[in-house]
């Protein structure tokens, strides 16, 4: 658990450099864009050993049917992910939300609380859905003025809709690869 929480700190200190030392990152200029990069790769491979490696201390036990409603859920996430990345135009809902990465972090971390009732996991997902929801607030604090995106087109949404489905393939394929089924309740 101790890495776990070691790279929640690395991931949560290397996003919020800018709001906890902005005279720090503003020398920084530049160069500091490859810091805080390391610093979130490290605190990323630190959670995924420190999860992979922590105790098995259950909590609660989750109803089956929380895993369709995960799997929803991650569908869900990964189209608002998505949503944010075509240039210019937006895809809904990120013609319509300032903060659709950080909003598809928060249904990803809620989705994945629902179905997984240990420890670590309450630790891991609870503290990445905490840092999400706290994140807009600090860029909302700092950076009040936002205009939204046009909207997409359709072919903007087709791609989008390909895009998802194939990634949650993958990522469905890297889960079974690792020992979990995403569809086993």
């Amino acid at each position: 658990m101790t890495l776990l929480i070691l790279g929640l700190l690395f991931w949560v200190g290397a996003h919020w450099f800018r709001f906890i030392a902005p005279g720090a990152r503003a020398r920084m200029d530049k160069r500091g864009k490859g810091f805080i990069a390391i610093g979130v790769l490290i605190g990323l491979v630190l959670m995924i050993i420190g999860y992979r490696w922590a105790d098995f201390i259950p909590v609660w036990q989750p109803p089956v049917f929380f895993v369709h409603i995960n799997n929803l859920a991650m569908v869900l996430a990964l189209w608002v992910y998505g949503s944010s990345a075509a240039k210019g135009a937006k895809a809904w809902p990120a013609h319509s939300t300032r903060h659709p990465q950080l909003l598809a972090v928060k249904i990803w971390a809620a989705a994945h609380l629902l179905v997984n009732g240990d420890l670590a996991s309450i630790v891991l997902f609870g503290s990445l859905l905490a840092w999400a929801v706290v994140s807009v607030i600090l860029i909302n604090r700092t950076e009040p003025g936002w205009t939204p995106p046009p909207h997409a087109g359709r072919a903007t949404y087709i791609r989008l809709a390909v895009i998802t489905v194939v990634t949650f393939v993958i990522i469905t394929a890297i889960h079974i690869w690792l020992g979990v089924n995403p569809f086993a309740g």
